[in-house]
């Protein structure tokens, strides 16, 4: 096996390890804008490349350093607690859209992003998967 090939297996690894305690941990979901009840609002999302995104931290800490990166610190900021894995497995595939999920998106090259792939969300959500029957990608 070559260096690269070894440095490539390292960092799938490395992901891999990455994405199974994401799915294991409760993480903050703050609630979309709006006037309605908690209950009606969605999740915050954020829309990148025609992708939307899911808005997730891992604590409180991580979610005030995106309020204050977007200049709303002063408000209240509701939010829910979800298992990853819930996010990837129900939520992604319920927005109807492509949809991922980000995580500590105002901690720079600490935050990670799950985009919609193969292996990372269910396959009707994937965009890179092929129709069987048509040969199509989806």
């Amino acid at each position: 096996m070559s260096d690269a090939d070894s440095e490539a297996a390292s960092r799938e690894q490395a992901f891999a390890e990455l994405l199974g305690e994401f799915r294991r941990t409760a993480v903050l979901v703050p609630l979309g804008d709006g006037d309605g009840p908690e209950e009606e609002r969605g999740l915050l999302t954020a829309d990148f490349n025609g992708i939307r995104f899911i808005l997730a931290f891992s604590d409180e800490q991580a979610l005030a350093r995106y309020a204050k990166a977007r200049g709303e610190y002063a408000r209240e900021w509701a939010y829910q607690s979800i298992l990853g894995a819930r996010l990837l497995d129900v939520a992604v595939p319920a927005a109807g859209v492509p949809c991922g999920v980000a995580l500590d998106c105002a901690d720079g090259p600490d935050g990670m992003v799950f985009p919609p792939v193969q292996g990372i969300v269910p396959d009707e959500a994937a965009l890179d998967v092929d129709d069987h029957t048509t040969g199509d990608r989806v």
